[in-house]
């Protein structure tokens, strides 16, 4: 393989990021029911447990941190997996940051 075709292939994979990362922006704003701008409710965790907030839609992300069992949160905006779990983004305060969906249920009235 000579250079061009080294730099033909590189600028390839580099738009097939790009193009995975603008799918990934672009998913369904629904997950598991909630639509996008409205308020939830931490449940389906313990009363004496917490739902950890991640930094990106992953379990294996990094715990930035946690909102107790009842807390009120504004969900931004959810993304649907084909495969594993459905994540939320959310905020609270100061915190924000990506949660379960299973652990969410949708309110009608916002209390923070």
């Amino acid at each position: 393989m000579n250079k061009q075709q080294e730099k033909v292939l590189v600028a390839t994979l580099c738009g097939l990021v790009m193009v995975a990362a603008g799918a990934f922006a672009v998913q369904p704003a629904m997950a598991a029911g909630y639509t996008v701008e409205q308020p939830a409710t931490v449940s389906g965790v313990a009363h004496w447990d917490q739902l950890n907030v991640r930094k990106w839609p992953a379990a294996y992300s990094q715990k930035i941190g946690a909102f107790n069992y009842g807390s009120t949160v504004w969900v931004e905006r959810c993304i649907s997996a084909q495969q594993g779990s459905d994540w939320c983004l959310v905020k609270s305060g100061t915190a924000k940051g990506w949660v379960n969906s299973r652990y969410l249920s949708a309110v009608q009235t916002w209390s923070n």
